[in-house]
């Protein structure tokens, strides 16, 4: 009866110690998975920080540029447009007027004043006709 009771409290000591180990082997993969789980949760939440970080960003962008386009709305610039100048027409005319008063003046020696306007007229005409010529070819 002695070997029985020492066998049996050998074999109770040794499956004992056995549950413990699964036991201590149990708890050691229940440590773990709540690490991992843990690690997850912290991953996630560093990825969500790093996301509203970009949209932060993101809009702190637009905001600038809606700021810096409402400053070139309310600028205003004036363009000056390139004065066309004479045409050739009128060049012509104020040559002609010009040549012709000369000329007039100088053949009328009796009445250079009305030699003048005469051929200045005349001049003017033949001017404006030769400049308004001259256009419509550098127009093509």
């Amino acid at each position: 009866m002695k070997k029985v009771v020492l066998m049996l409290s050998l074999a109770m000591s040794l499956f004992s110690c056995k549950q413990t180990a699964d036991q201590a082997k149990v708890v050691e993969e229940d440590k773990q998975a709540v690490i991992d789980s843990m690690n997850v949760v912290l991953t996630k939440q560093k990825m969500e920080i790093a996301k509203q970080k970009s949209i932060d960003s993101m809009q702190a962008i637009v905001q600038q540029q809606k700021h810096s386009s409402s400053q070139v709305t309310h600028t205003t610039t004036t363009v000056t447009e390139k004065r066309k100048g004479w045409s050739g027409a009128a060049k012509g005319a104020v040559i002609g007027a010009g040549v012709g008063a000369v000329a007039g003046a100088v053949i009328d020696k009796k009445r250079p004043a009305e030699g003048a306007i005469i051929g200045g007229l005349a001049g003017a005409g033949v001017g404006a006709g030769t400049g308004a010529i001259i256009d419509s070819k550098k127009k093509k």
